[in-house]
């Protein structure tokens, strides 16, 4: 694989920075590269913005609205989003139920639901893990029975993620209790005002309000929101998590977290010298950044396939996996940068209630909340532990 960029894709790249340059307010930036808590109005106004210039799912073909754009042109997008702190688009709807619509879902859906997530109309969650039914998804008990024109659905999901906001949920259901537990599941679409729906949130150890708990009860469906055939939602939930897991690797961020990472370290000293000199800290540093060098590769190489018509496949899991093991690592060395300072965390300093942290030192703040929040990273999307099994069976035939 050719890594030299040609003089087109420089040419791309200078288009891109001077634009996000330009258009990216600084206020959401700032929150970004400063580890601040974004809000609902910063993600829905910054997928407006590329809304507006074409860019709000710049993976989407030009038929559903998308620019089209190669593998390639979307590293670079993303590499430069993530340089300067634009916000992260959220994915639930551009880069997770979009593709299943796009390969799975009919006519109607697709002429309903892909404008209204290209413009930002509607804000989707996922509904997949339950209480007991997470890394092992196939035994989820939220249960669908048909009626006539509609589903009721009964039940409770976990864990969903700024469900709190949501529109519509994009949900995995039991409709043949018979069945093979991966055989009885059905894909569905849920308008989260539907009577019978109860959101309630989870705290975190952060102390931040990002994940909820979703509870059915006698919820009424459309048939028509239903998508491909019924008790074949397993499939497509496959297909979903693969282009989910390609998409946490998160090469873009990790690449700007070292550069603060560095930073942290070159302010603070060991014996008189900067810490990111003392040889036993440095070495720590420069093996995460060969990680990050190989894993960036490893995702050119994985999106150069899918360009090619070929869709994530059992790759995806190596992604997963050493993407978060790099993001992880990158909160647990800033941790160890700062030492003490970074213990106590100032919440409505995070929230944008006041300009400076109590703590006095604001790059310090925020770094307790971001290592807990981290934590995370491993376990959603199906574990990593599941993806090892994965890559054990699928690529390694174990």
């Amino acid at each position: 694989m050719n890594l030299d960029y040609s003089p087109a894709e420089k040419a791309f790249r200078a288009e891109i920075r001077a634009w996000l340059e330009a258009s990216l307010p600084r206020e959401l930036s700032e929150k970004v590269l400063n580890h601040k808590r974004l809000n609902r109005e910063d993600f829905a106004s910054w997928h407006k913005l590329l809304g507006a210039r074409g860019w709000s799912a710049v993976a989407w073909p030009k038929e559903y609205g998308g620019p089209g754009w190669d593998a390639t042109q979307r590293h670079i997008w993303d590499e430069e989003c993530a340089r300067v702190g634009a916000p992260t688009v959220l994915p639930f709807g551009v880069s997770m139920v979009a593709p299943v619509l796009m390969k799975y879902g009919n006519e109607a859906q697709k002429r309903y639901y892909l404008p209204r997530i290209l413009d930002g109309t509607d804000w989707w969650c996922q509904g997949y893990s339950e209480p007991g039914s997470g890394s092992d998804l196939a035994s989820l008990r939220t249960r669908a029975e048909r009626v006539g024109d509609h589903y009721l659905v009964n039940g409770q999901k976990t864990w969903t993620t700024l469900g709190q906001h949501a529109d519509m949920m994009f949900c995995l259901v039991r409709t043949d209790s018979g069945a093979k537990k991966q055989e009885g599941i059905s894909f569905l679409l849920i308008d989260m005002k539907t009577p019978g729906i109860t959101v309630r949130p989870i705290i975190t150890l952060d102390e931040d309000h990002e994940v909820n708990e979703v509870f059915f009860e006698g919820v009424k469906v459309p048939v028509d929101n239903l998508v491909g055939e019924e008790n074949r939602g397993w499939t497509y939930a496959k297909y979903l998590l693969g282009h989910e897991r390609t998409g946490i690797a998160r090469v873009g961020q990790s690449k700007r977290e070292l550069v603060f990472l560095k930073r942290l370290a070159l302010d603070q000293k060991k014996n008189g010298k900067p810490l990111l000199h003392d040889p036993v800290f440095a070495a720590k540093v420069a093996n995460l950044e060969i990680e990050l060098m190989a894993l960036e590769v490893t995702v050119q190489r994985v999106v150069a396939n899918e360009a090619g018509g070929r869709g994530p496949g059992p790759e995806a899991s190596m992604l997963k996996i050493k993407g978060t093991e790099v993001q992880q690592a990158l909160t647990e060395l800033m941790f160890e940068a700062i030492g003490p300072l970074a213990a106590p965390f100032d919440v409505p300093f995070l929230e944008g209630e006041r300009q400076h942290s109590l703590a006095g030192d604001d790059d310090a703040a925020p770094l307790a909340a971001y290592y807990f929040n981290f934590r995370k990273t491993s376990i959603y999307g199906g574990s990593n532990e599941i993806q090892k099994n994965i890559i054990a069976q699928m690529i390694l035939g174990l």
